[in-house]
Parts: structure tokens; sequence; C-alpha cells
């Protein structure tokens, strides 16, 4: 495996992408390609191990995608934030606006030990809302939020703005 490699090259950009306007990046290229995957989830692990978490949160749901094998390689565990009626039992949950409407996160009561060192995990930072929600969400579920790690970052959303932790992007695309 190339340390070199230009992980963009694994990355179908998809016109029109849910709707009409939009540019879609899809990470389901990357995954398929083990190479590339490993070194994407590599890059991602060796950034994220200097804030030394406890745990990663991981947002629904392509966030999962990412956690896994980043838990995996850092030795920790996964929070899952999910949409309503997602998780079993007590939950936490925070209702947050987005540029078309409104939305949700939960995280079960129990998942956080006050003050234990979480990074948010996603595959994708755009405009920026829902991460900013989750490191809300998770701050009032206790959690000590020392950082966010997204797969790909849509810079001139300037998503980042709204982000009060330290941010690692493993792509960022400029347009």
């Amino acid at each position: 495996m190339n340390d070199d490699i230009d992980l963009k090259q694994y990355i179908d950009n998809i016109p029109d992408f849910p709707k009409p306007g939009i540019l879609f990046y899809d990470i389901s290229s990357l995954m398929r390609n083990a190479d590339a995957w490993q070194l994407a989830t590599s890059r991602m692990a060796h950034a994220v191990m200097p804030w030394q978490p406890d745990q990663l949160a991981a947002i629904e749901s392509r966030g999962f995608l990412t956690a896994a094998p980043l838990a995996t390689r850092l030795g920790c565990g996964i929070i899952m934030l999910r949409k309503p009626g997602k998780l079993p039992g007590e939950t936490v949950s925070l209702s947050y606006d987005l540029e078309y409407g409104s939305d949700s996160l939960h995280i079960q009561a129990e998942a956080i030990k006050p003050g234990q060192r979480v990074v948010v995990t996603d595959d994708l930072l755009a405009t920026g809302g829902t991460l900013a929600a989750s490191i809300a969400l998770l701050r009032k579920a206790g959690a000590n939020v020392v950082g966010a790690s997204v797969m790909i970052e849509l810079a001139g959303l300037r998503g980042r703005d709204k982000i009060d932790v330290p941010l690692h992007a493993l792509l960022t695309y400029k347009d």
C-alpha cells in the first residue's frame, strides 16, 4: 500500500444527488477498494490518536462506517448518535435547525461516563449543523468532546465555522 496515494481518486462525484443541483461525494467507491479504505482509516486514526479518545461518537448512518475501523485501530468504544426511535432504553436528545428544516439526535442515557474524552466522527462536513448539534448533545450527556474527524469536508459551505473543537478532515473540497 502506497502512503502517497491521493484518496480523492477513489471518491465518486455524483451530480444531482439526492436532488438537482447537489454534487454528492460518495465514499462507497473508496470503501470498495481495500487498499484505499485501509489507507483512509489509517490516516484518520493517526490524526485522531493524539486526542486520546475514550469513545468515538458516530453520527447516523455513514458515521458508523468511519467510526468502526477507527475504534478498532484506536482501542476505544463507539457511541451511536441516532434519529428518534432508533435506540432502546432511556435516551438524551437534542433538536436542531437545518437549512431546510429541523431534526433531532438521540444518545442512550448511559452511553457516556461524565468527563469521558469523545471524538465525533462522520463521513462528511457540509454546513456543520449536524456536527455542531452532535457536539452539543454529547456535552449535554456529560462528554468532554476533544475533537471531530470527517472523511470529507466541503470547505466552501463553511461548516467548520460552527465547530468549536479541533477538526480533522481527511479530504477537503474547496468548491
